[in-house]
């Protein structure tokens, strides 16, 4: 009896284990060893120079506008993703909200991109955007529309990598809106039918306070992919033209091999960004969230 006892007490946390040995080494291993070479000026190329040097890397990323432009394109490019792939998720999730085989076949085109590798997908749409021969400036000469450099303008190139990304996300974050809306009781809006209550205030004090947890979901979600973008930028601009789409994780990886404590400072810093955000929407929006 004391036996079972002991292992009905050690069970779980038996259970447990290889979950959190998992986590140990793949996330908080690194985690704790990429703060601790962010204070080090370290060369992968020569270890034998590494040394301790406080702050200074700190110092550093706080005094190069270099680091301040990267900052300033994730922003814009988080800011871009987040806001239009959720309305459009939103507005495209309503329009297929009931259940029908066209719908069904509709959400399966949607949820294409995202299954698709993205580099097939980068390369696409690179095809797409090329300034000469490209679809989609052939597009706009056919309406009248001056073609656009796309991909090769710093000015343009963020807006299409934005682009990209709201195109191979849209289906997946539409599925989970919809399947939130196909939860709603429809006993609540049968109720507010029998109160004369417009499409507005149905959509505005029923739809949305009852798939708030997903919409809240979906903005944490995204806002952490969206700060940690790299391999769209690798592949479609390289950082460029003139440094116009270095975010901050393409920064953090053009230190890569020189320059590798800076580059962990800079991934600390990266981290407490995200996590100061993520505070802020649980600080400001979590009391919005309606949970059933």
């Amino acid at each position: 009896m004391k036996k079972r006892k002991a292992w009905e007490a050690i069970r779980p946390y038996a259970l447990v284990l290889p979950a959190m040995i998992g986590i140990a080494l793949f996330v908080l291993y690194p985690v704790l060893y990429l703060i601790k070479l962010s204070f080090y000026k370290y060369n992968l190329m020569n270890k034998d120079k590494s040394k301790f040097i406080g702050t200074d890397n700190f110092t550093q990323i706080l005094s190069r506008e270099d680091f301040y432009s990267a900052l300033l394109n994730t922003v814009v490019y988080t800011v871009g993703v987040v806001a239009l792939t959720m309305a459009l998720s939103l507005v495209i999730a309503v329009w297929l909200n009931k259940k029908s085989r066209f719908n069904a076949i509709v959400q399966a085109g949607l949820f294409t991109p995202h299954i698709i590798s993205i580099v097939s997908v980068a390369l696409v749409w690179m095809w797409l955007m090329e300034p000469s021969y490209g679809i989609l400036n052939f597009v706009l000469k056919s309406l009248g529309l001056p073609p656009s450099p796309w991909l090769q303008s710093s000015s343009t190139a963020m807006l299409s990598i934005v682009i990209v990304s709201v195109w191979q996300n849209l289906g997946y974050y539409t599925l989970i809106i919809v399947a939130a809306l196909q939860s709603i009781p429809p006993s609540i809006y049968e109720a507010a039918a029998l109160d004369n209550a417009s499409k507005f205030k149905v959509f505005t004090k029923i739809t949305l306070p009852m798939i708030s947890p997903q919409l809240f979901f979906i903005l944490i979600v995204m806002t952490i992919g969206s700060f940690k973008v790299f391999d769209t930028v690798k592949i479609m601009t390289g950082g460029g033209p003139n440094t116009a789409t270095t975010t901050l994780v393409y920064y953090i990886y053009e230190f890569r091999t020189n320059s590798i404590g800076y580059a962990s400072a800079t991934g600390v810093v990266l981290m407490a960004i995200i996590a100061l955000l993520t505070f802020l929407y649980f600080r400001l929006l979590a009391k919005k969230v309606h949970y059933q």
